[in-house]
């Protein structure tokens, strides 16, 4: 607990530079055995990409040198996670994340992401955004292609 606690006040040390840089209060570290591996701020500001949440960036940095798998990482994060970090999170299997401000916080500031949380947790023909899905036949044998070539690796 002590050491969450450390380290979530650096992600929001993070955020606290980022606001006054310009940028969202949003920082995040990611941990592995008491090891920083990457720290970001969210950079929407400066890039115009709106998945350069700094959750997100993060682990795009952690990655590069530890490869695609961040087993064994915590995420402290300044604000709650939306569900695209956390969907991420759970894609290169981070162990656990800690946040320092919830959507409830966030929602009187225009920051909160429950919303897309509540659109997600609706089954995907109610959702508001239209997703399609068209079945092609091609991809059954792409599937088993990519499959056969990890295989020989």
């Amino acid at each position: 607990m002590h050491d969450d606690q450390h380290y979530l006040q650096q992600a929001v040390a993070l955020a606290r530079r980022n606001v006054e840089q310009g940028g969202r209060p949003f920082g995040a570290l990611l941990v592995r055995n008491g090891r920083v591996l990457a720290e970001a701020v969210n950079e929407i500001h400066l890039s115009q990409d709106p998945t350069a949440h700094a959750e997100m960036l993060a682990i795009r940095a952690a990655s590069r040198q530890s490869g695609p798998r961040l087993d064994d990482c915590v995420i402290y994060a300044s604000g709650q996670p939306c569900p695209m970090c956390l969907a991420a999170m759970y894609l290169c299997g981070v162990s656990r994340a800690v946040f320092a401000a919830s959507n409830e916080q966030a929602e009187p500031f225009g920051l909160s992401t429950a919303a897309i949380y509540q659109q997600l947790s609706k089954p995907l023909e109610a959702q508001r955004l239209p997703v399609l899905h068209l079945p092609q036949a091609a991809m059954s044998a792409l599937y088993q292609d990519w499959q056969e070539r990890h295989a020989a690796n």
